[in-house]
């Protein structure tokens, strides 16, 4: 590849970085490829960490996206245990967190996002937040039959946190300061058959903006519990915060790269001459539903980092049309949601609930069908997904 840049570096080493890396190789890149990894593990897999690491069911060894062989056989050089600090882009140099510059050709920001935490509770022994291997191991290791575990968030983590600790005999109380679960990403009344599934398993709902945590309580550098707005107080043994993430891209400030929330991308996620994003911490506009998004889902990142891989390679500028997809693990209930519903105007539950096992339900964003539900009918979701590639109007197949 006579023509291709001589090195590029990839900051981040997850499923957004790493994917990048070996479609660059598998599309015949063999000049320098250096990934930069905050964390000293071998790169590795994030669902999981909420779902089968943290119940037991898998150890981290089951968690990696590549073993040491296929990592070897990539001649990727990983920088393990630094951190970005700050990109020039007139230099094209990225400086690290050991003191050391690392010069690039082209540069591709795969940093993801950060948890948010609450006020005053990074000291505090027994809060938690989940977004790494270790922070999945130091709240499994506070998981114990018979404790009270107390979720703050209602959102896809919260809840899938909620499930594994009722499976391994924790009393959880999930608090939300939105009536429903789910209810900023699925609206109120998919929320409604969650909070249903959730109780029938023995979780307790706190909910509304009564329930909004003021602060934690603590005693000898331990939490014991949280405050909420109306003044109420609730005894926890463990706390596990999960009220959203924002973008890792503090180490561009300064960059001249747009910033906001995330990294501002072209359709073709290229951020300036030379720099790409993908991943979670990208913003583009996406064609496919003539929207600007960041998508914050697993499916995303690895259908991003090949599409990025591509325009290093051949340079032109496609852009990148996509029809997101995610799940949530609901106990033992996948479900499936493919489109883009942030916004949406109307959300109609076609058939089904969650306790009965089956559901379909379809979101509509002015006269046009943008996002589908299902659970326990993959068939009828892959036909909805041909509806929402197909930008089919709402009146056509679900009527006034």
């Amino acid at each position: 590849m006579s023509d291709a840049p001589s090195h590029i570096v990839i900051v981040g080493a997850s499923a957004a970085g790493l994917t990048t890396a070996a479609a660059l190789r598998r599309n015949g890149y063999d000049r320098a490829l250096t990934l930069v990894d905050s964390e000293r593990h071998t790169p590795y897999d994030r669902p999981p960490l909420a779902k089968q690491l943290l119940t037991g069911e898998w150890g981290p060894e089951r968690i990696g996206l590549k073993t040491d062989a296929d990592l070897a056989a990539l001649g990727v050089s990983i920088r393990s245990g630094v951190t970005a600090t700050g990109l020039d882009i007139g230099r094209s140099v990225v400086s690290l967190s050991d003191a050391t510059d690392l010069a690039f050709d082209r540069l591709v920001v795969a940093t993801g996002v950060t948890p948010r935490v609450l006020p005053d509770s990074t000291h505090l022994a027994g809060v938690h937040t989940l977004r790494t291997l270790d922070d999945a191991l130091g709240l499994k290791e506070e998981l114990v039959a018979g404790r009270h575990l107390v979720i703050v968030g209602g959102g896809f983590l919260g809840t899938e946190v909620a499930a594994a600790a009722v499976g391994l005999g924790l009393t959880v109380t999930l608090v939300n300061a939105l009536p429903t679960p789910l209810e900023r990403g699925l609206g109120p009344a998919i929320g409604a058959e969650v909070a249903a599934l959730h109780r029938l398993h023995g979780v307790e709902l706190r909910t509304g903006a009564a329930s909004a945590v003021r602060s934690l309580v603590a005693a000898d550098g331990r939490v014991t519990g949280v405050e909420f707005a109306d003044g109420s107080r609730l005894g926890a043994d463990v706390v596990f915060v999960a009220i959203g993430a924002t973008p890792a891209i503090g180490w561009l400030a300064g960059s001249g790269l747009r910033l906001g929330d995330g990294v501002e991308c072209a359709p073709d996620l290229s951020a300036a001459p030379g720099v790409y994003a993908a991943g979670d911490v990208a913003r583009w506009d996406n064609p496919a539903f003539d929207q600007s998004m960041r998508v914050e889902h697993r499916t995303n990142a690895t259908e991003q980092a090949v599409h990025v891989a591509g325009r290093l390679l051949d340079g032109a500028p496609d852009a990148f049309a996509s029809v997101p997809y995610f799940w949530t693990d609901q106990y033992d209930l996948k479900l499936q949601v493919h489109g883009w519903i942030k916004g949406y105007d109307e959300v109609r539950i076609l058939e089904g609930s969650l306790v009965e096992r089956r559901m379909i339900a379809v979101f509509r964003r002015g006269d046009r069908v943008v996002g589908a539900l299902g659970v326990g009918a993959a068939k009828a979701l892959r036909q909805w997904r041909q509806l929402i590639v197909d930008r089919t109007a709402w009146a056509d197949v679900v009527g006034s």
